[in-house]
């Protein structure tokens, strides 16, 4: 298995924040060529980044492919995750210090598992994921993204998978870079609200990843009232805690830290008691000691959630990852796609509309009309678009730690239940007429 290339991560917890008026320095054209699903290509320095972001949202949907030829049941067997000699070097490279780390992780951990293990232990061949994923019919198909597609499977045990079948895209010179990437990074770590590898298998042009399955479908989804039950404020300041946690947990406590590069509301999958576990690490980045910094020469993520000073530089950081979390707070609050081109002009763009609204003092009419104003929630809304500022500030020195957002909306979430609460006990009780 080849090692990715890695960036440098901007370790340093800068916390504190310049209030910008120039955050939204983008041209306003990339409200119309933009969306809220897709992926970026290379550009080239003379080239609106922006636009070519946008512009490869189309390429991040592979074709549907058929069932596999009939050979495919002699293939190698499928293999449980396990952790490269090269991750595992890496990994002692941190020494005592990640050590350190890991043991102090608190309520990062993911309960009482090494956080070294190495999940899943699943032994499957390739006609056996065909059986359970019935060929790969579409009936089964439960989500599509950058680097694949997903589908439901029962396994004859009555275990219930995700099933990620890599898309072939014979343009790409490197056509399995993503799927590789993937699986070195899920083998890597382990936590709650991760979605779990169980395993991995290769055969012939076919690359095929099973995780854990997460029943109650997207954030995005239940945003769209698509799952016939709207998340009220308290379930989505659970949602945003849970996502904060996980991609802490990736910066600062895994083995290697990790960048995501693609945190948003279609890739945080919902349990059946509304809890999130981020997934899709197709475009995440490991990173090492070893690296003194890192330019990418492909701008990978979504339009409408990439970090405007990764798309100037090409450097990507772990603020990255923290501006893209400001994005889905805004989404959290208002119910809206990041990218709303139907919209007036000036409503286009949601995490400007909604910042530019609160910094007037009007955070309030941001709020998704699916949930009802009341004290206790505009209290809440003006602290979650206050981070939102924050995450969301024109240059990652002046962006909070992905620990110093779940610290914060910590502190919120006790402060909504004890304002929720007093304001109940406040209320004068209503008695029986007769």
């Amino acid at each position: 298995m080849k090692r990715p290339a890695t960036p440098l991560g901007d370790r340093s917890s800068v916390d504190g924040v310049r209030r910008s008026r120039d955050i939204w320095d983008v041209s306003r054209s990339s409200a119309s060529s933009g969306s809220s699903a897709g992926g970026s290509s290379s550009s080239s320095s003379g080239r609106n980044p922006v636009k070519i972001a946008a512009r490869a949202i189309t390429s991040c949907f592979g074709s549907q492919h058929g069932g596999l030829p009939p050979s495919a049941a002699d293939s190698e067997e499928f293999k449980p995750p396990s952790l490269t000699p090269s991750i595992s070097t890496q990994a002692s490279s941190h020494g005592s210090l990640q050590g350190s780390r890991r043991r102090s992780m608190g309520m990062y951990s993911s309960g009482n598992r090494p956080f070294r293990s190495e999940p899943g232990g699943m032994r499957l061949s390739i006609a056996e994921i065909m059986k359970a994923t019935k060929n790969f019919s579409p009936s089964l198909k439960i989500g599509q993204g950058g680097s694949g597609t997903v589908y439901r499977a029962q396994l004859d045990d009555g275990t219930v998978v995700a099933v990620k079948r890599a898309k072939k895209n014979t343009h790409n010179s490197h056509p399995n870079a993503e799927f590789q990437n993937e699986i070195q990074t899920l083998a890597c770590i382990e936590h709650l609200s991760l979605v779990r590898l169980h395993g991995y298998l290769e055969h012939q042009d076919e690359r095929i990843v099973v995780v854990e399955y997460v029943s109650n479908g997207t954030l995005r989804e239940h945003l769209d009232c698509q799952r016939g039950q709207i998340l009220d404020l308290a379930t989505r300041l659970d949602i945003a805690i849970d996502v904060a946690h996980a991609v802490a947990y990736l910066h600062m406590y895994s083995d290697n830290p990790v960048i995501h590069r693609d945190i948003k509301s279609s890739n945080i999958l919902l349990t059946d008691n509304l809890r999130a576990k981020v997934a899709d690490f197709g475009f995440a980045r490991l990173v090492t000691d070893s690296d003194a910094t890192h330019i990418s020469t492909q701008v990978k993520g979504t339009a409408g959630y990439l970090d405007p000073e990764y798309l100037r530089t090409y450097q990507l950081t772990e603020k990255s990852d923290v501006y893209s979390f400001g994005v889905l707070l805004v989404e959290l609050v208002s119910g809206r796609r990041p990218i709303e081109p139907r919209r007036e002009p000036s409503e286009r763009l949601t995490p400007k509309w909604a910042m530019k609204r609160f910094t007037d003092g009007n955070g309030i009419e941001t709020l998704d009309p699916n949930l009802k104003p009341s004290l206790a929630t505009n209290f809440a809304v003006e602290k979650i678009l206050e981070l939102a500022l924050l995450c969301l500030a024109p240059t990652k020195k002046s962006r909070p730690s992905m620990r110093r957002c779940a610290e914060i909306l910590w502190t919120v979430r006790k402060d909504y239940r004890e304002f929720l609460s007093s304001h109940r006990l406040s209320k004068p009780a209503r008695h029986k007429t007769q």
